[in-house]
């Protein structure tokens, strides 16, 4: 028998190489073949229930890392849930409809205009079930869990006749009507947009500075002076109406270079610079409110505009009296109703004037600006002409600019239910403060909700018209539409005529002759997606409403949480989550947007063909998805990293408890040895960090914890030395048997807590382990337990470690001076104080194991001791020696014995006793 035979030596299967990409689909398949989401569900029933909504992911285009970052974000909470005494479900959605699915067909060469609508629309659902295929496959592969086979889906029947019942409750309340109203109008998509679906970006405007004659100035303005107003949008003027003051800024009649004008008093100096007059003097001021209805002359039309009252009027810019074009501006509109004025918008559905805009007819709006700029110079009404940069909303799908604009739309009514709203708010727990304070100032602020849109790829407003134009919403109405959807999905109503539609015998009033029609606007995609409460969450039995949590991008505060929150509080007064987390976005490496022309996209797919889903869930878990996050092919190497040395640990772990039964084996807590002790203390400080923190959604609390303790506690200070034990020691010795309790009980611990962070990785390990549970997905997060000398304990190892690093510290520098080459060539000398003697003395351990050196000898220091130069440190002086003797070959120790026993010349007699008694065989003399 060779002497390396006797060794007990850590040996697994478990492999080192971790091949993720391959092994991960196998233990998927095997999960679904299994049913373990059923299972876990199973497990889970009749304990307390939470709910993570998820929030749909619109059915077009390839899975991102932004997708990636908020899908295992939620796999990781709703299975730390789940293994924390929580029935869990996780139902998966899709938002299909809208404008891109209608423009990708587009793209692809469908004509729209030569199928029906419903042939059309046949065709997006096809389209959009494909994209469902596509991302399911993808989010499946990064191992989340859920209902993968009874999605949510935005355009199923059921989901339809829901939010029609959403939309009737709401006008059943009277929250819903239709009216003339500027809105954001997009031209590139020829239909209205909600603010949710504006973005903004940098555009060039120009700037201009009008002269407005006096008309009639009612015995107050000069009849020979003139208004200055200024614009960034010449297009509009057109449209003017009205100038706009505020009633008690002071306003100042001057003479500039011989001509007579009104601009605000506090902007005279800089509206001065901005024009270029050279000589101004102030010959009276007014207040705002002595201007009210004074007349001013249109600069090119033979129209008066009204002088009107505004709060909206600033001093920040411009001139305080504003240009007002109520068919063209919010606050515009709502002053214009004040004063009785039209809502004038002479712009049609691509954003080309009309014949109510006399010489600019069919003129694309922004080609204009150039045209009324020239016609207002010609006029001698154009004061200054210049040009600058700011941000300006666009279509966020065409990436085109939009324009206000006033057209017949329907709305929801925020005001009759805006401060139910606010107060919901308050009652929700928003772990992101400032995600509080974004979503309330918007519900605050916010206008009417435009809730129609002029496209076919949706769910349609349920709304007849009598002969009369009289609109028709009644319940009778809604509930009869909702139930036809129901049964035969949204198509019906493109494919039946009005009268077909309408419940059996309906009639009305405005229709004697029984003719109605039926409306032909969609309904706003977030309408869709922020019915989910009802559709969802109301009709599956295994949810529940409110859901617990909704987590989403931080771009949702406009979004769905806004129309979440807006629907659910209309027609059920509450809001339809009890707690909101919200992320940021995913950047390059260098903190850049991603995008295709600057080559920095990091595709899920290709990480995980390369590299294993388990590496993106691990990154996932790493960063502070509060604000935006980082990635990129370096930082994913760093994440691997990590992972291999968690694996190698976990290798490690199993490898030397082999040979360990958890139920005859385990040394009882309190006879462990006091640094298995220690170290034992140390995990379950590990396990309540990291419970605490799924607790608490901190994920990368969770990843430095466990990176910190695999690598710095166990590898490189418990692990190695503990080599000297659970190899060299007989099998059952008790000092082995003790670490081997805390080798076990680490990893099925470590082995749970990073369950929802890693499951394929765990799901592996889980197979070497020895516990009942099939798999580890079916146990229960550990709870910590401790001691009650924990604090005495933590203490006195906490002190022995930092002398520990001295050692260290001495043991490098004698390797670089070539005193030694392996820490085991070392003899120590070390002086110490009184403190650090009686420290080392009750620790009751071996110290030259813990320090990795073959011999040790400790000296009370001396004042005067300094016999033997070393290195100094607080409290202790080390001296650092080649060891004397031979290597023993059994445990590499450098004893002077070795050589010296006649049965094992070539052991210590450590390993000469053990061996004896264990595998005499192997002795000197043995036959073979």
């Amino acid at each position: 028998m060779k002497m390396k035979d006797t060794l007990l030596l850590g040996k697994t299967a478990f492999p080192m190489k971790a091949n993720l990409p391959v092994r991960e689909q196998e233990r998927e398949k095997d999960w679904e073949e299994k049913q373990v989401y059923e299972k876990i569900q199973e497990k889970n029933a009749g304990k307390p229930t939470f709910v993570l909504h998820d929030g749909p992911p619109y059915a077009n285009g390839a899975v991102h890392m932004g997708h990636a970052l908020n899908k295992v974000s939620k796999d990781i909470i709703v299975r730390s849930k789940s293994m924390s005494g929580f029935r869990s479900p996780y139902v998966p959605g899709w938002d299909t409809h809208g404008l891109p699915i209608e423009q990708a067909l587009t793209n692809t060469g469908v004509n729209r205009k030569e199928m029906s609508l419903a042939e059309f629309r046949k065709m997006c659902e096809d389209y959009a079930w494909k994209q469902i295929d596509n991302q399911r496959t993808v989010f499946k592969r990064l191992g989340i869990n859920g209902e993968w086979n009874n999605p949510y889906v935005t355009l199923t029947p059921d989901y339809e006749e829901a939010e029609i019942r959403v939309f009737g409750k709401m006008a059943e309340k009277g929250y819903i009507y239709k009216g003339l109203k500027p809105i954001y109008w997009s031209p590139s998509s020829e239909s209205s947009l909600a603010e949710a679906e504006i973005e903004y970006k940098d555009v060039k405007s120009p700037s201009i500075y009008v002269a407005f004659p006096v008309k009639d100035g009612k015995g107050v303005v000069d009849a020979d002076a003139s208004f200055v107003i200024w614009t960034t949008t010449p297009w509009t003027l057109p449209a003017n109406l009205a100038i706009t003051v505020h009633q008690d800024f002071n306003y100042a009649l001057v003479e500039a270079d011989g001509k007579k004008f009104v601009v605000a008093a506090d902007l005279l100096e800089t509206v001065q610079q901005a024009i270029g007059w050279e000589s101004v003097t102030v010959l009276r001021t007014y207040k705002g409110a002595d201007l009210e209805y004074v007349t001013a002359q249109h600069p090119f039309y033979d129209r008066e505009s009204l002088l009107i009252l505004g709060d909206h009027v600033t001093l920040e810019a411009g001139t305080g009296l504003v240009h007002t074009a109520p068919g063209h501006g919010d606050d515009d509109y709502i002053v214009g109703r004040k004063y009785g004025l039209d809502v004038l918008s002479p712009v049609d559905d691509r954003g080309c004037f009309t014949e109510e805009a006399p010489g600019f007819e069919g003129v694309f709006y922004d080609k204009a600006n150039k045209l009324i700029t020239e016609l207002l110079e010609e006029k001698g009404a154009l004061l200054k002409l210049d040009f600058f940069v700011h941000s300006y909303p666009h279509d966020w799908r065409t990436k085109k600019p939009v324009i206000f604009r006033a057209t017949p739309q329907w709305f929801a009514s925020i005001d009759q239910f805006r401060q139910n709203i606010l107060d919901e708010i308050d009652q929700v727990n928003w772990l992101h403060p400032s995600g509080k304070v974004r979503l309330y100032n918007m519900v605050r602020d916010r206008g009417d909700w435009v809730i129609s849109r002029q496209r076919v790829w949706g769910v349609p407003l349920p709304i007849f018209y009598a002969e009369n134009g009289d609109p028709i919403i009644t319940p009778e109405t809604i509930d009869h539409v909702a139930t036809l959807i129901g049964q035969h999905g949204s198509n019906i109503w493109f494919e039946r005529e009005a009268k077909d539609l309408l419940p059996e015998g309906f009639t009305h009033p405005g229709s004697p002759n029984g003719v109605f029609t039926k409306e032909t606007d969609i309904m706003d995609v977030w309408f869709d997606s922020g019915s989910s409460h009802e559709a969802v969450l109301r009709q599956r039995d295994n949810l529940a409403f409110p859901a617990d949590m909704y987590l989403e991008g931080s771009d949702q505060y406009r979004g769905w949480f806004n129309s979440s929150l807006t629907t659910s509080v209309a027609i059920n007064g509450v809001a339809p989550y009890k707690t909101v987390l919200s992320q940021g976005f995913v950047l390059d490496g260098e903190g850049r947007k991603m995008s295709k022309s600057l080559g920095n996209t990091v595709l899920p797919e290709k990480v995980i063909k390369n590299m294993g889903a388990d590496i993106i869930r691990l990154w996932v878990s790493s960063v502070d998805y509060e604000s935006d996050v980082r990635i990129s092919d370096d930082i994913l190497k760093q994440v691997s990293e990590t992972y291999r040395k968690i694996r190698n640990t976990m290798r490690f772990l199993i490898g030397n408890t082999e040979d360990f039964n958890p139920a005859t084996n385990r040394v009882a807590a309190e006879d462990l040895r006091s640094v298995d002790k220690y170290m034992m203390i140390r995990l379950n400080e590990v396990i309540d960090t990291c419970v605490k923190a799924y607790e608490d959604y901190q994920f990368s609390t969770i990843y430095q914890t466990i990176m910190n303790f695999c690598t710095v506690e166990l590898s490189a200070f418990y692990l190695n030395f503990a080599k000297d034990v659970v190899y060299i020691e007989s099998e059952n010795d008790p000092i082995r048997r003790s670490m081997q309790t805390v080798f076990y009980d680490a990893l099925v611990s470590l082995t749970k807590l990073l369950t929802p962070i890693i499951p394929h990785t765990t799901e592996e390990i889980w197979e070497y382990v020895k516990e009942e549970e099939e798999y580890v997905q079916l146990t229960e997060l550990p709870e910590a337990v401790f001691p009650s000398d924990k604090e005495e304990v933590l203490a006195k190892w906490n002190a022995f470690l930092d002398v520990r690093d001295y050692v260290l510290k001495a043991l490098e520098e004698a390797r670089n001076e070539k005193v030694i080459g392996k820490s085991f060539e070392a003899h120590l000398d070390l002086f110490v104080s009184k403190e650090i003697k009686e420290l080392f003395e009750s620790l009751d351990a071996d110290l030259a194991q813990l320090f990795i050196v073959s011999q040790l000898e400790i000296h009370e220091e001396e004042s005067d001791s300094a016999e033997k130069a070393g290195m100094q440190f607080p409290g202790i002086r080390i001296v650092v020696d080649h060891a004397h003797g031979e290597t023993c070959e059994r445990c590499r120790v450098i004893k002077p014995e070795v050589g010296t026993i006649v049965d094992a010349p070539t052991l210590c007699e450590r390993c000469a006793t053990i061996v004896r008694n264990e595998f005499p065989e192997a002795l000197v003399g043995s036959e073979e």
